[in-house]
């Protein structure tokens, strides 16, 4: 097909672009260079057209080209079967597509671009990514009033290339305005910051928490043409909250332009008289604290050696009381039953808060809803935080319960007291283990029959929801002998109902972030399902080479482990074991007389098929199925994705195999 002139020249304008942008000129140089270094024998110094071509196409730099250049159709020729007319123009690749969003030119919005980092001096010997070698990147998360953005990837550098763009709306229908367009004076009152967590993901897709910054944006209503710049200087996060991690530069800027901006003035004093409230409402809740704690050290001197936790460090080493840290939280279409909400929290990753040096001391860390979700893992105080704030969401009595396990060792866990006056113990770790409460009489005869503990809780300190606190005054703290009647101020001291809402009721202070709503996961659980499958496979294959030994695939024995994987995640979910008779009938039909089936089933909630085959080797039954001998051996593998909010995910994967059984 001929272009036109003009079609022909500005295609070659756009393809000269691309390739400056891409610094294609600078890169073939390297490589021409390095080929005649290395690759060229000392009597060969001709270097022909192909040679040159060759080696740019074994360094991958044809290969990012035209990676970088994308098609564009007509949107009605991509929704035909037909094929689609050739383009006559490229775009970048990246973003992929570029979303249309209607704006209400009624209601104002903060436009905020991130335009580059600088100073993240961790990364100043990070060497330059080679052309499609995965490395490190940073991820800016946004929380502000509801609404939640996430920047693209960047990779890590001590100058990050950060270039985005939100649009976050500022009104909203709320106390009869919904039909009035917001002014600035109105805007001033709205203390909500918008929240900044900047993660980091190493190339093995281990996330990692680098800052969590509140930006104020409300500095933009006194500036010229509503539009400002600010630089950002982020914080590190628990032991390094006092080290800067880096800068950002970012643009504020109104939308719709403001007709009438606020004087600085104005700004600065209503920005001071907030701190001034806020302080003296921290002051009193803290005057107050201590009070509590006098009397209820009084009651008996061992009471100084529970634990009774009144506040808590968020990642910004900020002491805030721990009852800010819960809040009913509704998931909208995203999780249905109390259970499915414990199962959802028990697959979000499980790690301590990171200590520099020795000493096995636990570095105290309770991140905030927005830190943890977008890490997608967090400590146990976390895991407990978010189950109780979903079951409160649920309409259930929630408490998160701070105590001990075995040995010892400090841990939170959730407790639900039913209307009944039934008490069950929730593990936000495993999601699937529930124990009902029965308490033991110490003053019954020896005896007596005693209900026998469950569950591994030793002691308990104290309870607290997002609107009441008890620290246990009982003579013993053990959780055998704990009896839950909160409505006893012998057994129960309480705090008072007040003086928790006046620091931790939603917009009491702004030192208490607002909680994101939950996000429906970007996985495709199938898709993600059949790669899975595919390079455990060819892992398997290897290892079996490497041992000398030949692998022959069963497809319709991996099919038929689908039922067993769905009814492993029904039962962690709903505690309901179903469809094993037909599991074990069709293993039965599909296994012929003198064979011998094995099966191996575990569970994961990540997605590396590389760290679950090295996992699986580790375990001596696995490692028997997958270096099985023996007559007409046939290989079986079944990988399930079972995709919750957050884009967090149960994997579920049954290794098998059937041979003839040799005497």
């Amino acid at each position: 097909m001929s272009l036109p002139p003009e079609k022909a020249s500005e295609l070659k304008q756009i393809i000269h672009q691309q390739l400056l942008k891409m610094d294609v000129h600078g890169r073939i140089r390297e490589v021409l260079a390095e080929t005649i270094r290395e690759e060229l024998a000392p009597e060969h110094q001709q270097l022909s057209t192909e040679d040159l071509i060759r080696a740019l196409r074994q360094r991958g730099i044809i290969d990012d080209v035209m990676k970088e250049l994308k098609f564009v159709t007509d949107v009605n020729e991509m929704e035909r079967t037909s094929a689609p007319k050739p383009s006559t123009h490229f775009v970048d690749r990246e973003p992929p597509v570029l979303k249309k969003t209607n704006i209400d030119p009624t209601r104002r919005y903060l436009y905020l671009q991130v335009l580059g980092g600088k100073a993240f001096l961790e990364h100043l010997q990070e060497p330059e990514p080679l052309p499609g070698q995965i490395c490190s990147t940073f991820t800016l998360c946004l929380h502000f009033r509801n609404q939640r953005f996430r920047s693209k990837p960047v990779p890590c550098a001590c100058e990050p290339d950060f270039q985005d763009g939100f649009l976050l709306e500022i009104h909203k229908d709320s106390l009869g305005d919904g039909s009035k367009m917001v002014d600035a004076t109105t805007m001033l009152s709205i203390c909500d910051p918008v929240h900044m967590v900047l993660i980091k993901t190493d190339t093995f897709g281990e996330t990692a928490l680098v800052a969590s910054y509140f930006l104020e944006w409300r500095s933009v209503l006194a500036a010229e043409n509503g539009i400002t710049n600010v630089a950002v200087e982020l914080l590190g996060v628990g032991t390094e909250s006092k080290v800067s991690v880096g800068v950002l530069n970012i643009r504020l800027e109104m939308y719709p332009p403001l007709n009438k901006t606020l004087s600085s003035e104005i700004t600065s004093t209503q920005f001071t008289l907030e701190r001034q409230k806020t302080a003296e409402k921290e002051r009193l809740f803290l005057v107050y604290a201590k009070q509590w704690w006098r009397e209820y050290l009084q009651i008996r001197p061992t009471h100084n050696a529970r634990l009774v936790k009144i506040f808590a460090q968020d990642e910004n080493g900020v002491n805030r009381p721990v009852c800010s840290f819960v809040r009913p939280l509704r998931a909208g279409r995203l999780l249905d039953t109390p259970r499915q909400a414990a199962r959802f929290v028990s697959v979000l990753g499980h790690e301590r808060a990171p200590v520099i040096g020795g000493g096995g001391g636990k570095q105290e860390q309770w991140c905030t809803l927005l830190a943890f979700l977008c890490r997608n893992k967090g400590d146990c105080e976390d895991h407990a935080n978010l189950l109780c704030s979903l079951l409160l969401g649920f309409g259930l009595e929630a408490f998160v319960c701070v105590g001990t396990k075995a040995k010892g060792v400090p841990h939170t866990w959730v407790m639900t007291c039913g209307s009944d006056g039934t008490i069950t113990f929730w593990e936000s770790l495993t999601g699937h283990s529930r124990y009902i409460h029965r308490p033991i009489n110490p003053d019954d005869p020896p005896l007596a029959e005693q209900p026998k503990p469950l569950y591994p809780y030793r002691t308990i300190g104290c309870i607290f929801s997002h609107e009441k606190f008890f620290g246990n005054c009982q003579p013993s703290d053990a959780v055998e002998v704990c009896v839950f009647d909160l409505h006893d101020e012998s057994k129960w001291k309480p705090m008072s109902g007040e003086a928790i809402k006046s620091v931790c009721a939603p917009g009491a202070t702004p030192s208490v972030p607002p909680f994101p709503p939950l996000c429906a996961s970007t996985i495709d659980a199938a898709v993600t399902s059949n790669e899975m499958e595919v390079q455990l496979r060819i892992l398997v294959s290897e290892h079996r080479k490497d041992l000398g030994l030949s692998t022959v695939w069963d497809d319709q024995l991996s099919y038929l482990l689908s039922q067993a994987l769905a009814a492993y995640e029904l039962e962690r979910t709903t505690g309901v074991s179903a469809g094993n008779e037909e599991f074990q009938d069709a293993v039965r039909r599909a296994v012929p007389d003198g064979h011998t089936f094995k099966g191996f089933p575990i569970h994961f909630v990540h997605r590396n098929a590389r760290r679950v085959f090295a996992t699986c080797l580790r375990s001596p039954f696995c490692e028997e199925i997958i270096c099985c001998r023996g007559d007409q051996v046939r290989l079986a593998v079944r990988v399930r994705v079972f995709a919750y909010p957050e884009s967090a995910c149960a994997v579920w994967i049954m290794f098998a195999c059937k041979y003839r059984s040799v005497l």
